[in-house]
């Protein structure tokens, strides 16, 4: 009797197009986007030119210095601020008119750099500009040094060399907060319209009492419900993970060179499979409880939106950790520790007491939720009012 009511709920919830386009190819298509466009934000300096505009009568040696740095155009005009105000060039810089008889002088010759730090261009392009100018005051003050008779080496005083702990490409933990962040709104966006139609959608359509007046235990009605709940976001999950897993591989270089699964690829992806199944779970578990107490599926789905907000909550807690910073809170705390365990599967890390503990308290959580639905279910001012 549950195998059948559970295939019927699960048809009911495929067959409408409506229901259909939010629940499945709505998600996809957002993770798609979310894919290509952590890709093109990686990727997006790559290549870029910048306009940097200058007055006329530079000498050579100005020429000289802002010539040599990459991906920079040079502008020649009149007027500094109307050609910035305009988006003609992201920034500009002047010279002081006796910059370079001061320079030979052995004095301060300055330099002024103009733009709106508030556009990540010009950021970018302020940034290359000083950090030529760093390099050619470096060579100012050796030089400088050398015709005062003084070994140039008296101004450093440390040298600092920087060690990269991890092996990993860069990009992998951007990768690691894009999968986990992917699968989790996939999952909540899809699962909640069929979570809401239901319960709440049954009582709105008036059909809840001609259900319960079936002989079919409370009990097994709800499990039914709740299992379709959870194959229809499983469903979802699965399929955005390998729409994701083939953009990745066939349509993007950064991400798809940040991963490196080596020989565990297989063991990672059936662990993913079984945490994508515990999150559908866990989701549908929640996303019930709201559409037993919504009366219309427009309140049911007025309840479900701070549910959703959870799908994103848990990266104010793991955003700026590496995976040997987390601790085990990390890996109880329901929600967060989806995003966790997937963030060491995606560094290749393969941990059974973490994956244990997860698994653990999830399940936990999804028991004490269904018996509070159980709770709510049988009482008709929850079911049929």
């Amino acid at each position: 009797m549950l195998f059948n009511i559970y295939i019927k709920e699960l048809i009911d919830s495929l067959r409408d197009k409506r229901t259909l386009l939010l629940t499945v190819f709505l998600p996809i298509l957002m993770m798609t986007a979310l894919t290509f466009f952590y890709e093109n934000m990686i990727s997006g300096d790559e290549g870029e030119t910048y306009t940097l505009a200058v007055e006329s009568g530079l000498s050579s040696e100005q020429e000289m210095v802002l010539n040599n740095i990459e991906n920079v155009e040079l502008v020649t005009v009149e007027d500094l601020q109307e050609t910035l105000l305009n988006g003609d060039a992201q920034a500009a810089i002047v010279f002081e008119a006796e910059f370079d008889e001061k320079v030979q002088a052995g004095e301060v010759g300055n330099i002024e750099i103009i733009g709106d730090t508030f556009s990540q261009n010009t950021s970018n392009l302020i940034y290359l500009v000083t950090s030529q100018l760093a390099e050619y005051e470096r060579i100012l003050v050796t030089e400088r040094l050398i015709n005062a008779d003084v070994d140039p080496g008296i101004t450093q005083a440390v040298a600092i060399e920087q060690t990269e702990l991890s092996t990993e490409d860069s990009n992998i933990m951007l990768l690691a907060l894009l999968i986990p962040m992917i699968l989790a709104i996939a999952i909540s966006v899809g699962s909640s319209p069929a979570a809401a139609d239901l319960f709440a959608g049954e009582k709105e359509r008036k059909t809840m009492e001609a259900l319960l007046m079936t002989p079919v235990n409370r009990s097994t009605l709800l499990l039914a419900k709740f299992l379709t709940i959870s194959s229809v976001g499983t469903i979802i999950g699965l399929l955005t993970l390998t729409v994701v897993i083939i953009e990745i591989a066939f349509f993007t270089e950064h991400l798809k060179a940040a991963v490196n699964l080596g020989d565990q690829m297989i063991l990672i992806f059936a662990v993913g499979i079984i945490i994508i199944i515990l999150y559908s779970s866990l989701m549908g578990a929640v996303l019930m409880i709201t559409s037993i107490i919504g009366k219309t599926v427009k309140e049911a789905q007025s309840y479900a939106s701070p549910i959703l907000m959870l799908a994103v909550v848990p990266l104010i807690f793991i955003t700026g950790l590496s995976v040997n910073e987390f601790t085990l809170n990390h890996f109880i705390l329901p929600f967060v520790n989806i995003f966790a365990i997937i963030t060491e599967l995606i560094f290749g890390i393969v941990n059974w007491q973490h994956i244990l503990i997860v698994i653990g308290s999830n399940l936990a959580v999804i028991v004490i939720i269904f018996i509070i639905s159980r709770i709510l279910f049988s009482k008709d001012k929850w079911v049929i009012d």
